[in-house]
């Protein structure tokens, strides 16, 4: 449960709390997204919680009332091509950067807190929050932003790739989906990086393949 006044204290000895969070290491495909928000002081949003424990019709909820109470946002992007190019990490906190410098556009922050442990130079003084996403309200809603935000994305690439599935696994490696990257083999918005399965498994691939087939 989120604890109402963890951002308050570090309101109190530092200013303006900004909270950021990805979503979207995890998968095969699709990028990773970061979201940075700034709340405005003593807000409390109801049922506002890590957004992996909510329901995906609480979360759309969550975030037009998060865009709608938050002082300033930003939403930002990691392409599969630089997450191959960087490693999903750096990728991760590239987003995350990105996102810090679009909500600072508006409203400058005293503090950043990061959700985990891994922590980037964002151009203001930060602190990393491991399991951020079940303390921090800022980091909470960064959380929604940008799960809600990704997975919008991959429903958007389900329309362009309908053979991968995307709108129902939103990327991640189900049994399905990487099945159909054997089949169809992997499309312009998979991470390169992340398919090594394709060799390690060939063989229960191949066999799950025929079985699928009726072969």
């Amino acid at each position: 449960m989120l604890d109402i006044e963890f951002d308050m204290r570090y309101r109190e000895r530092s200013g303006i709390v900004c909270g950021t969070d990805e979503a979207g290491r995890g998968p095969l495909a699709g990028p990773v997204v970061a979201a940075a928000v700034i709340l405005p002081d003593g807000c409390v949003i109801d049922g506002l919680d890590d957004s992996k424990k909510l329901s995906e019709k609480k979360r759309d909820i969550l975030y037009d009332t998060i865009r709608e109470k938050a002082l300033s946002y930003g939403i930002a992007e990691a392409s599969c091509e630089e997450i191959d190019r960087i490693n999903i990490l750096n990728a991760s906190l590239s987003a995350m950067k990105r996102a810090v410098a679009i909500a600072s556009e508006k409203v400058t922050p005293g503090i950043v807190l990061v959700d985990g442990n891994r922590n980037t130079d964002f151009g203001f003084p930060s602190l990393t929050v491991v399991k951020g996403d079940s303390k921090s309200q800022s980091i909470a809603a960064a959380s929604v932003l940008a799960k809600v935000y990704r997975d919008r994305l991959m429903a958007d690439l389900d329309t362009r790739y309908p053979e991968y599935g995307f709108r129902k696994h939103k990327g991640y490696p189900t049994k399905d989906h990487m099945l159909a990257v054997y089949e169809f083999g992997p499309s312009p918005e998979h991470r390169k990086s992340f398919l090594g399965f394709l060799e390690k498994d060939h063989e229960k691939l191949e066999e799950a393949l025929r079985k699928k087939n009726g072969i």
